[in-house]
């Protein structure tokens, strides 16, 4: 090959070569332009955000208040102190220094350590809460030498009433990793640590209301993680305040007069279904759950045999006893079974299908009408009434008087009871419906079963005449929740005055069940209906040697007491029903207690000894003074007993 032609291919390679150079120069020089030009202002966000955090503002918890304006849950100032891990280093050691400043137990900084496992590292983990001023001021002084560790000012949640509203506003406690996987779309400020969000009751139905929603703040933090200053702040919306229907005073008075016994009492208004009064006993302190309750606490709230943790005025099913008898004698008048005038005689027993039913009273009570058979709650008569009616009417009459339905409320887990009929039977067990289950579901015994709030309903239903649903929301944010007027039940005014006619025999008529339990107040007097329901079978032994007396039993194997009723006698306003558990008859257990509570509600205070018969007035003055009920509102709005 020649030079010549060795030259020109070396000048052909030269410039490809550097084309190929130029090229790269060129693409090198548009992005260097495209950085520092056309970008320029996204990397300085980047940059930006190195030394700027967002971070979230907790909303204000909106506030629970009574039909009267009274503090039910609240918020309250709280010190907390917290660590995020990217700004600390060595976290350990960090929390083993905080320790020599405040009282931080090993095992609260293995779990902080746990914690912060679980959690995003920019995510601040809550170390301690409801610190003293000066622990507080103690770690903020000493600030330099804690990297990672915040100091913060938040608020927690207080309930001045304690244990007399527990079961019906709930508590809330912190967000736990079960509560945010049953959520489709967490918000974001579920994040916060130890966020408080409603756990039972109201606060738990209502959490999305009671929540609000959460701000932000711009800060900005130096190369340690130090805070140097806050750049901006948005606010978030705070949660709305909710206006429950319950009277704090009238469930402070029910709470003390059910003392110390396994029972539930609920009071409605008639008028309009607000429910006054929902409490059950005994109960238990929600401020120990949202600050922190200890293990032994917890234990023997889970241990007593009382049940303190169950909401029994909802969540509690019981047999209603003779307390079922005015439906099923309105089912029995509307069918037509029986004339108000016609008797049905009562030997003490009645045998049926070969077996035998027997009336509580042992002899019997003779000839015996609609109007005694309320009087004095006789069995005998309520079996005939249930084969001459059969289940389904029983069961469509209860239902219309509300027993049977689980009303929508923001409370937790409130049963529908049972009303049982042969189609629910057959599903249940296969089996086909008796007549003896008929004779039993009429005397409120067998599978029926209701809570206090359907007794009081169904109470309430009975004196107004109307389909009453129970309300506990009164208003949101001020404005007053829609409750439309209660349609007519559809049972005719005639039948509902022969069964009130019977139900005030109970209570004002001396042979009736609750006369001792009586009001004496002229205007005030009250109608009612008692009722026992077992809770163990009778064995054809003991009724040959006699009944064993329910005081002579376990405790646990003692007859339930129940007790209905609603005065005025002559214009209903107020509708109550009381369960005692295991506490023996109705008119003895629950009758008397559900007196004070129906003279409190009418009275609006605690009642006059004058609304009392003569002979009672001295033990009864004695009682009222012990009860332990809570004082007028001390600072803060809390309240404590007397």
């Amino acid at each position: 090959m020649t030079e010549g032609a060795i030259a020109g291919r070396m000048t052909r390679r030269g410039v490809i070569l550097g084309a190929f150079q130029l090229g790269t120069g060129v693409v090198l020089a548009l992005r260097l332009r495209q950085l520092q030009v056309e970008q320029a202002d996204q990397f300085r966000l980047l940059a930006e955000e190195n030394r700027i955090n967002i971070r979230l503002i907790p909303p204000r918890r909106g506030l629970i208040v009574d039909r009267h304006g009274a503090l039910l849950a609240g918020n309250e100032q709280n010190y907390r102190i917290a660590i995020v891990r990217e700004e600390a280093g060595d976290v350990r050691a960090v929390l083993n220094r905080l320790a020599k400043i405040i009282d931080l137990a090993p095992a609260e900084i293995d779990e902080v350590v746990k914690d912060l496992e679980r959690r995003s590292a920019f995510v601040p983990v809550t170390v301690a809460e409801r610190v003293s001023w000066q622990d507080f001021s103690a770690v903020a002084v000493n600030a330099p030498t804690l990297p990672g560790i915040q100091t913060e000012v938040g608020t927690s949640r207080i309930y001045p009433w304690a244990e007399d509203t527990a079961h019906v506003v709930g508590y809330v406690g912190p967000v736990s990793d079960y509560d945010l996987e049953r959520l489709d779309d967490p918000d974001p400020v579920l994040q916060i640590p130890r966020f408080q969000i409603g756990k039972v009751g109201v606060e738990a139905r209502l959490e999305q209301l009671l929540r609000g929603k959460a701000g932000s703040r711009r800060i900005e933090v130096n190369a340690v993680g130090r805070v140097i200053r806050e750049i901006d702040r948005i606010e978030g919306t705070p949660g709305s305040d909710v206006q429950l229907t319950l009277d704090a005073a009238l469930q402070d008075f029910v709470q003390a007069r059910l003392g110390e016994e396994s029972a539930a009492a609920v009071v409605i208004d008639v008028r309009n279904g607000d429910i006054l009064a929902s409490a059950s006993s005994p109960s238990f302190d929600p401020n120990k759950f949202v600050r922190g309750i200890s293990v032994a606490d917890y234990k023997a709230l889970l241990e007593h045999d009382h049940r303190p943790l169950s909401n029994k005025a909802v969540q509690g099913a019981y047999p209603p006893g003779s307390t079922l008898k005015p439906v099923v004698a309105a089912a029995a008048l509307e069918a037509g079974v029986i004339d108000p005038s016609e008797t049905v005689y009562c030997p003490g027993f009645v045998e049926v299908a070969g077996r035998r039913f027997h009336c509580w009273r042992r002899g019997g009570h003779g000839h015996v009408d609609i109007r005694k058979s309320l009087q004095q709650s006789c069995d005998v008569f309520y079996y005939e009434m249930a084969q001459r009616l059969g289940i389904e009417r029983i069961a469509r009459m209860a239902r219309r008087f509300g027993l049977g339905e689980g009303f929508d409320l923001p409370m937790s887990a409130v049963s529908e009871g049972l009303v049982p009929d042969k189609d629910w039977k057959r599903r249940k067990y296969g089996k086909d419906w008796l007549v003896g289950d008929t004779l039993n579901a009429a005397i409120g015994q067998g599978f029926v079963l209701t809570t206090p709030l359907q007794l009081a309903v169904m109470t309430a239903r009975l004196a107004s005449g109307r389909a009453l649903i129970p309300r506990l929301v009164k208003s949101v944010d001020g404005v007053e929740v829609p409750h439309p007027p209660a349609p007519p039940i559809g049972v005719s005014a005639s039948i509902l005055d022969r069964v009130r006619d019977g139900m005030n025999a109970v209570s004002n008529t001396r042979r009736g069940t609750a006369f001792s339990s009586r009001i004496v107040a002229e205007g005030m007097e009250m109608a009612g209906k008692t009722g026992t329901s077992q809770v163990r079978n009778i064995t054809k032994a003991e009724r040959a040697r006699g009944v064993f007396r329910n005081e002579d039993l376990p405790w646990e194997r003692r007859d339930h007491g129940l007790f209905i009723a609603f005065a005025p006698r002559e214009a209903p306003r107020f509708a109550v029903a009381v369960v005692v558990e295991h506490g023996g008859g109705g008119s003895t257990a629950a009758a008397p207690i559900a007196r004070d509570i129906m003279l409190r509600t009418l009275y609006g205070d605690v009642p006059p000894l004058e609304a009392y018969p003569e002979s009672q007035r001295g033990r009864i003055g004695a009682m009222l003074k012990e009860l332990r009920l809570r004082t007028p509102p001390g600072p803060h709005g809390k309240r404590t007993r007397a």
